[in-house]
């Protein structure tokens, strides 16, 4: 039977074959070769013939997976530096206290990881003596994207230094006292250390690559030189399934980003049991990469894997380790000799042969405890080797045991992630085998006392070097804030103040207008960060492409086919705008890294990103979540936005609920605004608190959601009196009344409502309010709701005031109090929106929203199917009176007649 992916001689024909006979020669031989010696022989020349291939630049296909060894041959390793022994107990010392702060812990029920730090104790122990830059290095120093699960063997590591004493440790996972470690890396509950959070899983592969591609933005833009800073992601094999974890590599190797290096701890295992059972996690993670275009460098077997090597005259060693499945290979790892020697000596007669040369203790010594991700010379030739590559990243594929030197309990059993402690016994093995100086005397009560050799050790001494010599410690972050940048010019906020007289604007526009007045501030323009996900002409920003240019490592390469137009597309090295493609999750990971650079980098940006509403909260939301908690700082603009808005696009792009979602965020200030000049306020009072002066008691550690919308309507000036920027921040503001909008009320005593909209929902209030007044003699107020969500923190800080006996009134209390009549509520989102304020309003209240899925119809139409139009407000207003017995109830019936409802 013809094999279908082999190529046909039609195929061969459509390449030109100067030499025939030569060809034919070379074919030949592969032929002779697969006769005389075999498959495998033939199979290992090729193999060899593609690799030297690709080392001579030769053009071909790359060669996707190596053999299951080592990249780097123990012949190649470079000296290990340093003193080793001094490492191996520095390293045996946060071995302990690691498993000994878990342990502990454990009487409390709060949990804790001890297997993975036990897995990959040296990949961290390498890099800290060896690698990884302090803050006072050149640049920035490193970027360390700690595994989550490992924090515990950090920790161990600061106690060791003198950054963390028992107390800390003692309060692992125990943070409300205020002596506590967070579990995983937190930058908001422990700023000092660390830098990056890194559960979720997935997003910390992520934000490594955008982080290093940042470092090179800055850079090439001129603002700071970090080119001396490497980007360092420590990543388990299980979370390489999530597939943000792999979303980026392609950037990744098509920008060159060799000042990136993921080092991937495969011990095989993920949370449950393998993570390929059936199939090989190393050997798909390294086609991958390679596929991809990384360097990748494989660090599997330790050295008492060397006898066997050599040993391995006719490769069956090696074909024989390929084809194992992981789940075996964890199984060899529980097994004693003489089942080693049947199942996997056994398969292949040459293998027989050469376990007859291997003592048991050998066999137990290579399968139970020899992998490359444990031997400090092993990751340290491979470290070096990463930071040495230029032209690609690197991802270092490290093969450990998971739960190394904790026991026979733990080792490679598939429960050790949900096993929190270990017995007395336990511990005492474990110290023999670790060698430390710890008796039995000092297990008091059956409690695992912490090892410290004291401050003034040799090993102590011998880490503070090491880590001077490096920059300073590390993990560390920054929490000096740079000097406040200066305000921009006023008067590119004023000019909004006056309107926009009978000119349409949408408010989308009008923040992209403030924008190009912005980044042309003196002072501050440099310093915006504008993202976009490739619609940047569906939000009118195409005019920035000429102006700003678009970041590209490579420049611009090729002449744009718009080039001979005013708004061209225009690349450049020191380009401004990221324009990432069809990817919010990298225009997040993008904004991550800009928002954060005023405490990686000391160098405050000004990000702004700009995305269709719908797309960002509900597509992104776990990054906007990695976003408060790494404390970024700009602005997220939710264009497009709202539930009627987007003519006929639909259910899929009809945003009602994107303010729901952020209002579950602490650190995003949710702001909905009507009008440009409002806009305008907003950004204004943002670049104040987040990089200006912050007042006493506001955090600058926030970022600002903004829903704006692609309605060109008339925009008012901005209505003159105190205040009105206070309400305008604060969430609320009398737009108007039924006096001062000059809307006929023919009674003098007439019924009085109050109409409160956010967004574009206040064109439907102001219809509205002339509609009340001149077809039902009712009159309304309209205010202007900037942001709900703002009313309703506010109100929970007075609410939590007044426990502690404190005297507070709610803002919207404040500034509703003493309105007339019920208060009526609309927004283009649903109910639960506005809704959020409703008990804290003293007048009766109502709501109107855009509940349920969205359509594709006219706006007009949408709206009045989801009865919010201005129309559906006069029935619902008339609906309130007259429950109030201030219209009579015929009222209601005649307006839904009258207006078709």
């Amino acid at each position: 039977m013809t094999d279908p992916n082999a190529i046909q001689p039609s195929e061969l024909d459509q390449l030109p074959d100067r030499d025939p006979e030569e060809t034919a020669e070379w074919q030949a031989s592969l032929d002779a070769v697969a006769k005389a010696a075999g498959p495998h022989r033939a199979a290992y020349l090729m193999r060899r013939t593609l690799e030297r291939a690709e080392g001579n630049g030769i053009a071909l296909p790359k060669l996707l997976e190596t053999d299951y060894v080592n990249t780097i041959p123990t012949s190649a390793e470079p000296g290990l530096p340093g003193d080793p022994e001094m490492e191996a107990r520095i390293t045996a010392w946060n071995r302990w206290n690691a498993a000994a702060m878990v342990t502990r812990g454990s009487k409390y029920g709060v949990g804790g990881h001890i297997a993975t730090f036990a897995s990959a104790a040296w990949l961290y122990e390498t890099g800290f003596n060896h690698f990884f830059k302090g803050k006072e290095a050149d640049g920035s120093g490193d970027q360390l994207y700690i595994q989550g699960h490992a924090s515990p063997g950090i920790y161990a590591r600061a106690f060791l230094d003198g950054r963390l004493n028992e107390a800390h440790l003692d309060n692992f996972r125990r943070e409300s006292g205020g002596n506590g470690l967070p579990s995983y890396p937190h930058p908001r509950r422990l700023p000092w250390l660390w830098e990056f959070p890194t559960v979720s899983m997935g997003l910390g592969p992520l934000s490594a690559i955008y982080q290093a591609r940042f470092n090179r933005y800055l850079t090439n833009r001129g603002i700071k030189d970090v080119s001396a800073s490497h980007v360092w992601a420590f990543l388990g094999d299980g979370e390489m399934d999530e597939p943000e974890s792999t979303a980026a590599l392609a950037l990744a190797s098509r920008e060159g980003l060799d000042n990136l290096t993921f080092v991937i701890n495969c011990n095989l295992q993920r949370l449950d049991g393998p993570v390929r059972a059936n199939f090989k996690i190393v050997q798909e993670l390294e086609a991958q990469f390679r596929g991809a275009g990384w360097n990748v460098i494989k660090t599997l077997w330790g050295s008492a894997w060397d006898e066997l090597f050599q040993l391995d005259t006719t490769g069956a060693l090696v074909r024989r380790l390929r084809e194992v499945p992981d789940a075996q290979v964890q199984t060899y790892q529980t097994r004693d000799a003489a089942y080693i020697r049947q199942d996997f000596f056994g398969a292949d007669p040459a293998l027989v042969e050469m376990a007859k040369l291997l003592s048991d203790d050998k066999i137990l010594e290579c399968f139970h405890l020899s992998r490359g991700g444990h031997e400090a010379r092993k990751v340290y030739a491979a470290y070096k080797a990463a930071v040495e590559f230029k032209g690609a990243p690197t991802v270092i594929l490290a093969q450990t045991v998971k739960g190394h030197t904790l026991g026979e309990g733990f080792a490679s059993k598939n429960a050790n992630h949900q096993m929190k402690k270990l017995t007395v016994d336990e511990f005492k093995t474990m110290r023999d085998l670790l060698e430390l100086p710890i008796s039995d005397s000092q297990f008091v009560d059956g409690v695992v006392p912490y090892g410290h050799p004291g401050a003034d050790s040799p090993e102590v001494r011998y880490l503070q070097e090491r880590r001077a010599a490096l920059g300073g410690p590390a993990p560390a972050r920054r929490t000096h804030a740079p000097a406040p940048l200066p305000a921009p010019a006023e008067k590119a906020f004023a000019s909004f103040d006056k309107g926009s007289g009978s000119q349409n604007v949408a408010t989308t526009m009008a923040f992209v207008r403030l924008v190009k007045d912005l980044v042309r501030d003196k002072e501050t323009g440099k310093r915006w960060v504008p993202i976009v996900p490739d619609e940047a002409r569906t939000f009118g920003m195409e005019s920035l492409f000429p102006s700003l240019g678009i970041y590209s490592p490579k420049g611009q390469t090729y002449e744009p086919v718009d080039r001979d137009q005013l708004m061209y597309y225009k690349e450049a090295k020191n380009g401004q705008i990221l324009n990432e493609g069809i990817t919010e999750a990298g225009s997040m990971a993008d904004f991550i890294a800009a928002s954060t650079a005023y405490s990686t980098h000391g160098e405050a940006m000004i990000p702004f990103y700009i995305f269709y509403s719908m797309f960002g909260w509900q597509r992104t939301a776990d990054q906007m979540w990695q976003l408060g908690d790494q404390l970024g700082r700009g602005f997220l603009v939710g264009a497009t936005a709202g539930r009627t808005t987007l003519t006929g696009e639909g259910l899929q792009h009809a945003d009602g609920h994107s303010p729901v979602i952020a209002a579950t965020n602490p650190a995003s200030l949710t702001y909905d605004p009507a009008f440009a000049y409002e806009v305008a306020t907003i950004v204004k009072d943002g670049l104040r608190r987040m990089y200006g002066e912050a007042a006493p008691g506001e955090d600058p550690n926030v970022f600002y959601y903004l829903t704006v919308y692609n309605e060109p309507l008339p925009q008012p000036a901005k209505p003159s009196g105190l205040g009105i920027d206070e309400g305008i921040v604060k969430g609320l503001y009398r737009f108007n009344t039924a006096e001062s909008a000059g809307v006929n009320v023919a009674a003098a005593n007439a019924p009085r409502i109050q109409l409160l909209g956010s967004g574009t929902a206040i064109h439907w209030a102001l219809k509205a309010q002339q509609l009340l007044a001149e077809e039902w003699g009712v009159a309304a107020d309209v205010w202007s709701a900037t942001s709900w969500t703002e009313l309703r923190r506010d109100a929970l800080e007075a609410d939590a005031a007044l426990l502690r006996g404190e005297e507070r009134v709610p803002y919207v209390r404040q500034a509703l109090h003493g309105a007339e009549g019920p208060v009526l509520a609309v927004s283009d989102y649903m109910r639960q929106v506005p809704d959020q304020i409703a008990q804290w309003v003293e007048q009766d209240w109502s709501s109107l929203g855009a509940d349920g899925f969205g359509l594709s119809d006219t706006r007009e139409a949408a709206r009045r199917h989801f009865g919010v139009d201005a129309e559906s407000i006069v029935v619902a207003a008339l609906a309130q009176l007259a429950r109030r017995g201030e219209v009579k109830a015929t009222a209601v019936k005649e307006a839904r007649e009258k207006y078709g409802l």
